[in-house]
């Protein structure tokens, strides 16, 4: 693989594991998979054979952003104002959502996974986490090993989260009948997925996450069994937690979701939850002391019109959080970076109601890099450093949208956003998106082919 030479960035955001700096008019050099190194006139020494030189003037670089939490198939149910969630609760609106993504068959979960990875692609995302729980009796146990095949096509470093629900609808439950599995269907299928694509090695593009879905859909062995098969194997373990459904575990099983999931096991350094906007502060502690981490998903948060999920204490507490888009039925879109600053904003409007301030906005950036890497487990990605994966994206800042912004990149995305895609996205020292192209593939095909199969679906 080719190595790249950066030459002459305005800014590099370098990270050698004491927090983000900026260095100012600097090259990177990247060898095969990793950065080589960061520093001036990197090109007048011997550069390896075969480096490719790309000038970079103007240039803000940035460590890859680390999605941790989509579900990639909604992006073929989104835009639709008749599932609007604005006046139910999220268990209402479950009711309503659920049966629509019955409908999906498996070519809708291959090019829905592209079109969530396209977009992430073009606004800096470098490795994304997808929770895929759909699993309707008529697509198929195949689904994630589609969504392996859309990564490689984009070259994305992916972590599947394989999903899953077993309650039934007359048990409490929101899923319809079709898209149920037995608790040994779903940890089955996990131990296939991890033996057949789960790589723990250095700079791996393919892990595997044992996910089931939200403990109010499933049984309490399916968590169980959760925990013994991702301790066994080694791999993380997710699921979504305080969106609504603690009052219901509650009364299903005398404790909240929280208290419930740690008397599982299901809770620790190799467990992160999404959401997390409903649960209190002792609650916030308690995840904190076990090293249960936290995806903050902001974007939801609008369409909930309910709390606004309290990052000042989940900093104040020490909880290890990450950014995620969330799925397109409640973000209609998957940039994580326009994410990034909803994140911040959303705390500046609550800011007058809490106990802890605001974290500053270079902290934001943090939970879509750095934090995001350590809930995936990963030490390898996350941030500007020799030896880290070459994982980055570049934002040309010579024009009037920056003006009055370029002292500060460390800053720039939390506080004033990024409105367009990146000029140049790199993951695992390839480029594969640049110029408002991706590297080696017909972007109209590929909108042509989903649009194509999203007709196919009768909604």
């Amino acid at each position: 693989m080719a190595g790249y030479l950066l030459k002459n960035c305005a800014a590099v955001i370098i990270d050698e594991g004491k927090g983000p700096t900026v260095q100012r008019n600097v090259d990177i050099l990247t060898n095969g998979r990793a950065i080589q190194a960061i520093g001036e006139d990197l090109g007048q020494s011997e550069l390896p054979v075969g480096t490719i030189a790309e000038d970079a003037t103007g240039w803000f670089v940035y460590p890859g952003l680390v999605n941790t939490h989509h579900h990639f198939f909604q992006c073929f149910v989104r835009n639709r104002a008749d599932l609007d969630w604005t006046k139910l609760s999220v268990i209402e609106w479950l009711d309503r959502i659920y049966p629509v993504f019955s409908r999906l068959n498996e070519d809708c979960f291959y090019h829905a996974s592209l079109t969530a990875m396209a977009e992430l692609v073009k606004h800096g995302c470098t490795t994304a986490f997808d929770h895929q729980y759909c699993f309707p009796r008529h697509a198929g146990k195949r689904l994630i090993d589609r969504q392996f095949e859309a990564a490689d096509l984009f070259g994305m470093r992916f972590h599947a989260g394989r999903g899953g629900n077993t309650l039934p609808k007359s048990k409490g439950s929101t899923i319809p009948d079709q898209m149920l599995e037995t608790t040994d269907e779903f940890i089955g299928d996990c131990e296939r997925l991890i033996d057949s694509y789960h790589d723990a090695s250095p700079f791996s593009m393919r892990q595997v996450v044992v996910a089931p879905c939200q403990p109010v859909n499933c049984y309490r062995e399916t968590f169980v069994e959760s925990v013994a098969l991702a301790r066994d194997r080694g791999v993380q373990m997710h699921t979504h937690v305080g969106e609504g459904e603690s009052p219901v575990i509650a009364a299903r099983h005398g404790m909240r979701t929280v208290d419930y999931l740690a008397e599982l096991g299901f809770a620790g350094p190799d467990a992160f939850y999404a959401h997390c906007w409903e649960l209190t502060h002792d609650e916030l502690r308690k995840m904190a002391l076990s090293g249960t981490g936290v995806s903050h998903c902001p974007e939801p948060v609008y369409l909930v019109g309910a709390e606004v999920t309290d990052i000042p204490a989940m900093a104040a507490f020490g909880l290890r959080v990450g950014l995620g888009c969330d799925g397109a039925a409640s973000n209609d879109n998957s940039n994580l970076m326009h994410c990034l600053h909803s994140a911040y904003m959303l705390q500046c409007l609550a800011a007058s109601t809490r106990l802890h301030p605001v974290p500053p906005p270079v902290d934001f950036l943090g939970y879509a890099t750095t934090g995001g890497a350590a809930l995936l487990g990963r030490n390898d990605i996350g941030r500007l450093a020799p030896g880290m994966a070459a994982d980055l994206f570049a934002i040309d800042t010579r024009r009037m949208d920056y003006v009055g912004t370029r002292h500060d990149p460390l800053s720039l995305m939390a506080k004033v956003g990024i409105g367009m895609p990146t000029d140049l996205t790199m993951i695992n020292g390839r480029i594969v998106w640049q110029k408002g192209e991706f590297a080696g593939l017909d972007e109209a095909r590929l909108f042509a082919e989903a649009e194509a199969a999203l007709s196919t679906v009768e909604f």
